[in-house]
């Protein structure tokens, strides 16, 4: 009976439809500690907010792990980025912007049903997923932005900042993207803990050159 049970938390937890494994709430986890911290690390103000490197994360997760893994992640870690750091107010958008972000990522990557059907990182499927995705969030945030300031000037003048933001967010998304298959082939390891690799030395190299110069 045990051994049934076990056998059938390890397939997956599947219930209407809604499919998850255990190896990929652990890796939800992961990534959803990851995007809170890349959002947390480096905050640099821009009107109504602030920009980061949580989107990267965001793409990272998308592009390698899929829709599911990376709508919860990117959703409820940002999400709780905001909480922590005094953005509360942006909580509820956050949490509705990032976890669209992923499914419309994954929708043009190719990734919806099957992480192996994605294309590659440097393809056309693969910038133009990242950018649309990208100008979505920018998009989202400036009618947020709008309906909380109650000003629609107000909202778009987040925008410039934004439109940097995601530039920044794209080029981290695309180096880190690119290094995980070679170096888990070169290594020997996984891409899951190649990838948990390289956005961690990113993140603290990142870290030290901001604040320490």
């Amino acid at each position: 009976m045990e051994a049934q049970q076990t056998q059938s938390v390890q397939q997956g937890i599947k219930k209407e439809g809604f499919h998850i494994t255990v190896t990929q709430m652990c890796i939800t986890a992961v990534f959803m500690a990851l995007t809170c911290v890349a959002t947390m690390v480096v905050q640099i103000p821009i009107p109504l907010g602030y920009a980061h490197l949580g989107d990267s994360v965001i793409l990272i997760c998308a592009f390698f792990f899929g829709p599911v893994v990376g709508a919860l992640a990117g959703g409820i870690g940002s999400a709780m980025a905001d909480i922590l750091t005094g953005f509360a107010v942006w909580a509820v958008p956050t949490l509705i912007i990032k976890t669209i972000m992923p499914i419309i990522a994954c929708a043009i990557f190719g990734n919806m049903k099957s992480k192996f059907d994605r294309c590659k990182v440097i393809s056309v499927k693969g910038i133009v997923g990242a950018v649309v995705t990208l100008l979505f969030m920018t998009l989202g945030y400036v009618v947020f932005g709008a309906i909380i300031a109650g000003s629609f000037a107000a909202g778009l003048a987040s925008a410039p900042g934004l439109l940097l933001k995601s530039i920044v967010n794209m080029v981290v998304y695309l180096f880190v993207a690119i290094l995980p298959t070679a170096f888990a082939y070169s290594y020997g390891c996984g891409i899951p803990y190649s990838i948990l690799l390289h956005i961690l030395f990113f993140m603290y190299y990142t870290y030290i050159i901001l604040i320490h110069g």
